[in-house]
């Protein structure tokens, strides 16, 4: 499956953070129950490594992916657990050459336009837009629209579900990444109903159509 395949699934990727590989599964199961089958488990704690298995093992309708890749050697592990992409926070050749190794689609961060150029010139199409509200929100992406229409975005961090339409009414964004479908207490207290009813409220959203 191809980035731009996976970018167009659901409009929102959930990003998660997780300590207990135990509860990786039925997190999972409840994110794809309510539409969004697309997930990103970043390498944040020392399990998660574990949870991308578990979920590769154990909900193979899920598309699961390694996020916060900074090195090489994450990609491998990350890929021989089952990551069917990488997520990174920047886009330093030493990771854009690990990734072209390892045969696996990578969605490198950018925050300027030069970076956006810089991934231009190396053949991308699309790109994370990090952080996104800190570094200047829907507005500052939008303004890359114009000059830079080679390239889209799945824009994350501090995306919540009222900030997420902005976003996605832009003509260069795929998708949004977020938490907020999960949040760590939800997750804790294994409230899966709950967390499909979310993500369920989020694949409902609106993206941009042309014309």
């Amino acid at each position: 499956m191809t980035l731009a395949e996976m970018l167009g699934m659901a409009p929102v990727i959930p990003v998660v953070i997780i300590d207990d590989p135990a509860k990786a599964v039925p997190l999972a199961r409840a994110l794809v129950a309510g539409g969004l089958p697309v997930i990103e488990i970043t390498l944040r704690t020392k399990r998660a490594m574990a949870a991308i298995k578990a979920i590769a093992d154990g909900v193979p309708e899920a598309i699961v992916g390694a996020g916060t890749v900074l090195q090489p050697e994450q990609m491998t592990e990350a890929a021989a657990a089952g990551a069917r992409f990488f997520v990174s926070p920047g886009a330093t050749p030493k990771v854009l050459d690990a990734a072209a190794a390892a045969g696996l689609p990578l969605l490198p961060g950018i925050a300027t336009a030069s970076e956006a150029m810089a991934l231009i010139e190396r053949g991308f199409s699309f790109a994370k837009f990090f952080p996104a509200e800190p570094a200047g929100g829907s507005a500052y992406l939008a303004a890359l629209a114009s000059p830079l229409p080679q390239l889209r975005f799945c824009p994350t961090g501090g995306i919540t579900a009222l900030l997420a339409p902005r976003y996605l009414a832009l003509p260069n964004v795929m998708c949004v990444g977020g938490s907020w479908m999960a949040p760590p207490r939800a997750v804790d207290a294994g409230d899966w109903t709950g967390i499909t009813q979310t993500a369920r409220q989020a694949a409902a959203l609106d993206r941009y159509r042309p014309g």
